[in-house]
């Protein structure tokens, strides 16, 4: 503070006696005063306590303006260049032309009403002399390539200070007394292959701050010396001979003149576009194709910027009256579009983007230009239909959208898309282009890519069911999916990389995808598949895992007009599946599941042999849980053969899920016993039936507990326990007619690029619990396989009613086969809290009804007669108790007998 008070009365007295000295002795003075005045700007960490800081600063900037006056008069280019980097330069001790720099550099940094003392000095336009000379007269090669650190120091305050200054509006019209503004800007776009190396990006910075800052009085300047005009002829010459990326970045600055001063005035803009202006733009874009990555990316950008703002530069709004072709979606209605003011009304600007797009392949200005586009759009809505309706550059782009690059491809069709998704509108005859594209499959990836496009529209809204129906999409999409399957069928068992890998296959798995689409929810589709005799066909693609999905979905909506081909198509694809056919026989039963939750598909299920069907897949896997697996099953974990046993009871309890007819069915037929034989041969359970007696045994607990033990806790369990455990936990849920409500399993996504599914995981995984098949590097966490909530909501028992009694019976049967040598303990533990469990699914009068004629009481006596005749067996008090409370009820006669 002291320091700044000295200050401060030092340049009191400098003020006072300075009206009284001659110029020499008053500049000698200030000069002396400046070198005390920085210090304490130093040691004041740049907080200046300084008074008379304006008048200081227009005392240093006159100076300042006339030392580089001084050294310019009457001196050729060349010799002033020099006078002024020796002026301005630091040589040991700060001379005086570098601290009257610093000084301004200084001080520009303070507040406003200080810079317009700078400003008023006339140090502008000496500034704008400096640059031109810097920028025009370069030095020799050797030092026009580096410089020294106070040479980098001494351009940097330089520059520093002119965008400060020509920030403001009052520093622009300072230049306009010299004509050096229009000089530097015609020898950017004349000279810019012979200026100065180090100085052409200083340069264009301080251009483009002009630029921001015009005034009507500078471009009426600017307007009267042609100077947009010169600068156009000049960069024409410059464009067939200088590297593309250096003419861009001449032409950037030409261009940020022209589109800056647009708000204020639209002359500069008027003599851009009457010299050939866009012209010149379209030359100098289409010589960047092939540039190097990021290689004048930054000048191609913003010239592509530039562009498409102009396209929203005009005097007249433009009138056009399009055409719109129904059906559209309910909620498209052009006349309450309404326009934000951002639309376009320049369409030579908009001209030169399209003419790029469709004259180039380059992958960067390609993109750039369909970013445009989707800016234009984002900007107004309305600009769509006025580019659409009078320059139709989409509808033009799908003619040759085939031969840009991939990634332009997938960039051009997300716009497509998004004139459905985003705009609401539906555009026919795009689409109609777009079809054509599909059907001529000239570039399959650019085919790919459009029926994507496509299947996303279709999914928005039912209407697109209707129109790619009545355009023709649809009976093209069945013609080329019936070839393939005739390829495909003929080819079984061998292998077809062109037909199996890559583009082809996706685009097959694509076609079956937009099919599945068009006929959900459309009643009408199907009906037109069906009669196209594509039923037969659209089975083949059931045998590849990349196509099922799609084609399951096919056959669902088949199953809404005819319920038996549909099950006759499952159940004979499951009942030909061979035993590895694991993941088909899911996918088939998930399928059969979400049909069999409609009661009308019941009778079908039952008529085309479903329950026998169903109950083969058990046959198939006899032997599938043993412990150690043997033969096939060594290859398949022992989760995904759960997996298979749960939808595959699932399937059978949603078929009987209040159906009277099919539940007489089967257990009319035996199917119960079936089931029970079924599941007793998995290899979990013993293969005969064994009942040995034990004194006592060590611990009693209930099913429940049995079913928190074996997968809530660490208490260790074999692994054909926990199978078995499983299995009567799936047959409690029949019991009670819940089974197809419940999901133990995580669902698996199919993948093109990941079909095949070898790598299950083996028959000694740690983890335990029944859960999806899981693929290398793509572990999931072990909350991701949480199968139960409160354990208390499942494994409460209750009073619950008995839907199905025959899942009683089948747990029953096997009892005796929940015996294993080495487990005898275990075993009879299990056995009792099975026997307690059944006992407890009879306690109540309803329940027993419901158990008459279910044939339990024979079951009872046939499958556990050693321990119901034993009197001193564990199990015979608790079979004694069920078969009284039957009996109870009503004797079967063939239990008297």
């Amino acid at each position: 503070t002291i320091q700044w008070e000295t200050l401060c009365r030092q340049f009191v007295e400098y003020e006072q006696v300075a009206p009284f000295l001659i110029p020499e002795e008053q500049e000698r003075r200030l000069l002396g005063f400046l070198p005390l005045f920085l210090k304490a700007w130093e040691q004041s960490a740049g907080v200046i306590v300084f008074p008379n800081i304006q008048l200081l600063a227009s005392e240093v900037s006159k100076l300042l303006t006339k030392e580089i006056k001084r050294n310019l008069n009457g001196k050729p280019a060349e010799e002033a260049r020099l006078a002024l980097e020796q002026l301005l330069k630091q040589k040991g001790e700060a001379e005086d032309g570098h601290l009257l720099l610093k000084s301004v550099y200084l001080l520009s940094q303070t507040d406003l009403r200080t810079m317009w003392n700078i400003i008023g000095s006339g140090l502008p336009a000496a500034l704008m002399q400096c640059l031109y000379l810097f920028f025009t007269v370069p030095l020799k090669k050797t030092s026009d390539v580096q410089m020294s650190k106070d040479d980098t120091q001494t351009q940097e305050m330089l520059v520093k200070i002119m965008l400060n200054v020509y920030r403001e509006e009052q520093g622009v019209e300072e230049l306009l007394a010299a004509d050096k503004l229009q000089s530097l800007i015609i020898a950017t776009a004349s000279l810019w292959d012979q200026c100065s190396h180090l100085w052409k990006v200083p340069t264009g910075h301080v251009l483009r701050t002009i630029s921001k800052a015009q005034t009507k009085n500078s471009i009426v300047y600017l307007q009267a010396v042609d100077c947009i005009k010169i600068a156009i002829q000049n960069l024409f010459k410059l464009a067939d001979t200088l590297p593309a990326c250096d003419v861009c970045e001449a032409a950037s600055i030409v261009l940020c003149f022209v589109k800056d001063s647009y708000p204020i005035s639209s002359a500069l803009l008027t003599e851009f576009e009457n010299n050939d202006g866009y012209q010149l733009l379209l030359k100098i874009l289409l010589r960047c194709e092939g540039l190097r990555q990021n290689e004048g990316d930054p000048y191609v950008d913003e010239i592509l910027d530039m562009l498409t703002c102009l396209t929203t530069c005009g005097k007249t709004e433009l009138k056009v009256s399009g055409n719109i072709v129904h059906p559209q979606l309910p909620h498209f209605d052009f006349e309450r579009t309404r326009s934000s003011g951002m639309t376009v009304k320049n369409l030579q600007a908009f001209q030169v983007l399209q003419s790029i797009f469709q004259r180039s392949n380059d992958e960067h200005l390609c993109g750039r230009i369909l970013a445009a586009i989707g800016t234009i759009w984002a900007w107004d809505t309305v600009n769509f239909f006025l580019l659409e309706w009078t320059l139709q550059p989409i509808n033009q782009f799908t003619d040759i959208i085939h031969f840009k690059p991939h990634p332009i491809q997938v960039q051009f069709f997300r716009l497509v898309e998004s004139i459905v998704l985003d705009l609401s509108y539906v555009p026919h005859e795009i689409l109609k282009k777009v079809q054509y594209l599909i059907k001529e499959n000239t570039v399959p990836f650019c085919t790919l890519t459009a029926l994507q496009c496509l299947l996303s529209m279709t999914k928005k809204d039912l209407l697109f069911s209707d129109i790619f129906r009545d355009s023709g999409l649809l009976g093209l999409l069945l013609a080329l999916l019936r070839k393939q399957a005739k390829v495909l069928r003929k080819s079984a068992g061998t292998h077809l990389p062109d037909l199996e890998e890559g583009t082809e296959k996706e685009l097959s798995a694509v076609m079956l995808k937009m099919v599945a689409a068009l006929t959900v929810g459309s009643v009408r589709n199907t009906v037109v598949l069906k009669d196209y005799g594509m039923v037969p066909y659209i089975k083949i693609f059931l045998d590849d895992e990349c196509y099922r999905s799609a084609t399951l979905s096919i056959l669902e909506q088949l199953s809404v007009i005819n319920y038996e081909e549909y099950m006759s198509i499952i159940i004979g694809a499951l009942c030909s599946s061979t035993q590895g056919e694991l993941h088909l026989k899911l996918d088939l039963l998930k399928s059969l599941l979400r049909i069999l939750e409609s009661s009308k598909s019941h009778s079908a299920f039952r008529t085309c042999s479903g329950f026998n069907g169903l109950l083969s897949l058990l046959s198939d896997m006899e032997g599938a849980l043993q412990d150690p697996p043997s033969g096939l099953w060594t290859t398949v974990g022992q989760n995904c053969i759960l997996e298979l046993v749960f939808y595959t009871l699932q399937g059978i309890t949603a078929a009987l899920h209040l159906d009277p007819v099919n539940s007489n069915f089967f257990q009319r037929n035996g199917l119960f016993e079936k089931m029970a034989e079924d599941l007793g041969s998995l290899g979990c359970f013993g293969t005969q039936g064994e009942w040995q007696i034990s004194q006592s045994l060590e611990k009693t607990r209930t099913f429940a507990e049995f079913l928190d033990a074996a997968f809530c806790s660490s208490e260790p369990f074999p692994m054909w326990l926990k199978n078995c455990i499983w299995i009567l936990n799936f047959l409690d849920h029949m019991v009670k007619g819940t089974l197809h409500l419940e999901s133990y399993f995580k669902e698996r996504k199919p993948e093109i690029e990941d079909a095949s599914r070898d790598d299950q995981e083996g028959p000694h995984a740690e983890d335990n619990h029944p859960v999806a098949f899981k693929r290398p590097g793509k572990e999931l966490p072990a909350s991701a396989y949480r199968l139960w909530g409160n354990p208390e909501d499942k494994w409460e028992m209750g009073d619950c009613a008995i839907v199905h009694p025959g899942a009683v019976c089948v747990m029953v049967r096997l009892l005796p086969k929940l015996y294993k040598e080495g487990h005898s303990q275990l075993s009879q533990e299990i056995q009792c809290a099975m026997v307690d469990h059944i006992q407890s699914l009879v306690k109540s009068e309803k329940s027993r009804q419901v158990m008459c004629g279910s044939g339990l009481l024979s079951t009872i006596i046939t499958s556990c007669q050693d321990a119901f005749r034993n009197g001193s067996h564990p199990l015979h008090l608790p079979l004694t108790r069920v078969f009284e409370k039957l009996a109870s009820q009503a004797i079967e006669p063939d239990v008297l007998r």
